[in-house]
């Protein structure tokens, strides 16, 4: 083992993969993939104060989604996603690319360049509950970074996060 790849197993930044497009934050404010999901924070249309957890299980394509108080979306039914998933899955392709979307959900798409409508037109799953808190704790921790005050000295609570011009050799 040469000294660059011990120095690099030492660090403790990590490479970012930069999105795909620059996303509108209004009404995805959250989207990940992570814990075998797509999950996020969506705005609700009719109540400012209101948002949604949604998430499309990879594999199965399972898809939840409900208030951040668990309660449950009233456009869901046994086999059709509500428009705060298919405003989830539109997003994720704007931010992650929609190869990389399909890929990690386990959706067969052919064509390049997908959009999000077809990766929907392509997911069956059904309609099954899943706890939001998760997703929105993870959310309001992201906004917490948001409000920490500018400062080039290093935050122990971020020391996680990549250093900039961070770059493996």
């Amino acid at each position: 083992m040469d000294a660059d790849q011990t120095a690099w197993e030492q660090c403790s930044t990590i490479r970012v993969v930069p999105p795909v497009q620059r996303r509108k934050l209004a009404k995805v404010p959250f989207a990940e993939l992570a814990d075998g999901r797509l999950q996020g924070v969506v705005s609700s249309g009719s109540d400012i104060a209101r948002v949604y957890v949604s998430s499309i299980v990879a594999g199965s394509h399972a898809f939840s989604c409900s208030t951040n108080n668990n309660r449950a979306c009233g456009g869901l039914s046994g086999t059709t996603m509500c428009k705060h998933l298919r405003s989830l899955v539109d997003e994720a392709v704007v931010q992650y690319g929609a190869d990389r979307v399909a890929r990690y959900l386990r959706v067969d798409v052919e064509e390049a360049g997908a959009s999000g409508a077809d990766l929907v037109s392509r997911l069956d799953g059904r309609r099954t509950p899943a706890p939001a808190a998760t997703v929105f704790s993870r959310f309001l921790r992201h906004l917490t970074y948001l409000e920490l005050p500018a400062t080039t000295e290093p935050v122990p609570e971020l020391h996680w996060f990549p250093a900039a011009g961070a770059v493996r050799r």
